[in-house]
């Protein structure tokens, strides 16, 4: 029987409870006359600014939202895909209960002026603290200078206001869940800089012996971005990255229903690079995400993520 209220755990960002309202607005027109709440926590990853690695990066976004909802005090987490651990099952007594209809993958470059990044001088500053970024920067932009940058997107666009970096690499399903996309430069094709393992995905989670609220929130879920989204998770998973690891990938539905799947591993400084893309073909989106994972592993994937410092 579907519920009646739901009570919707998740981060406090100003982007993370902007993703809550739109899953409240989905669940408002599937089920008119439902009652839902917002239950704010601010996690570790909201408030550690340093390197994630320093703080058990992994779960970092996630495990208080997490005991949050193990303990009762919700029924429903909202989580982007891309900062839910692969290496690891979900927390004992929880599982997905559906994936989102997926935003934008891409990265945006925000620049005051609005240039380009091929018209980046030597020597600007990009504010980013992904190694995913940094990585992909490094391979194709070497003249161009990484600094450190955390904190959620409207406190990234204010450092670069106060002129702590010259340039910033966002998503743009981010800047648009905040309304800000107004700010980007210019959009960078997944052949530029590959998204991360689950991008523009966000994943609703409710306990195991919850079947109310998995029967309530089910039908908001995207077959498209299920499939996309087990596949990825399971080239993640194969990897066995950590904090330190730039790993990037992305799957694709065709029209026609076939699914795709591209990973590749950098090395820190982007100077070694291993790529695998398969097509799925007979192929369940798992198992597809296996087999472009061990093509990674054959390629040396393995030693290159354990060379990297942790």
């Amino acid at each position: 029987m579907p519920a009646e209220l739901i009570r919707i755990v998740s981060r406090d960002s100003p982007m993370a409870l902007a993703q809550v309202a739109r899953v409240r607005a989905e669940l408002g027109a599937l089920h008119p006359g439902i009652r839902t709440e917002v239950v704010p926590v601010k996690t570790t990853g909201d408030k550690w600014m340093g390197d994630l690695s320093q703080v058990d990066g992994k779960g970092a976004f996630t495990k208080e939202v997490d005991a949050a909802l193990l303990a009762g005090e919700a029924d429903l987490a909202v989580h982007c895909v891309k900062d839910i651990p692969a290496d690891r099952p979900l927390p004992a007594g929880t599982r997905f209960a559906a994936f989102l209809k997926r935003d934008d993958i891409r990265d945006a470059l925000v620049h005051p002026a609005g240039l380009t990044l091929d018209e980046l001088p030597p020597g600007t500053r990009i504010g980013t603290s992904s190694v995913r970024r940094k990585a992909q920067l490094a391979a194709a932009y070497p003249h161009l200078e990484c600094v450190p940058m955390r904190g959620n997107a409207n406190r990234r666009l204010a450092k670069l206001a106060e002129g702590q970096a010259d340039a910033l690499l966002l998503a743009v399903s981010g800047l648009e869940r905040i309304g800000r996309a107004d700010v980007i430069s210019e959009v960078l094709g997944v052949d530029r800089m590959c998204p991360p393992i689950g991008a523009g995905v966000l994943a609703l989670q409710c306990r195991e012996d919850d079947e109310s609220t998995e029967e309530t929130v089910r039908g908001l879920g995207d077959p498209a971005a299920w499939r996309e989204t087990t596949a990825e998770r399971m080239l993640l998973h194969v990897l066995q990255g950590h904090c330190n690891s730039p790993i990037a990938g992305y799957a694709q539905c065709a029209a026609d229903g076939r699914l795709s799947l591209w990973g590749r591993v950098f090395s820190p400084d982007g100077k070694q690079v291993l790529d695998a893309h398969e097509w799925a073909g007979p192929l369940d989106p798992a198992t597809l995400g296996m087999s472009v994972g061990v093509a990674l592993l054959r390629q040396g994937a393995r030693d290159l993520i354990d060379s990297i410092p942790h």
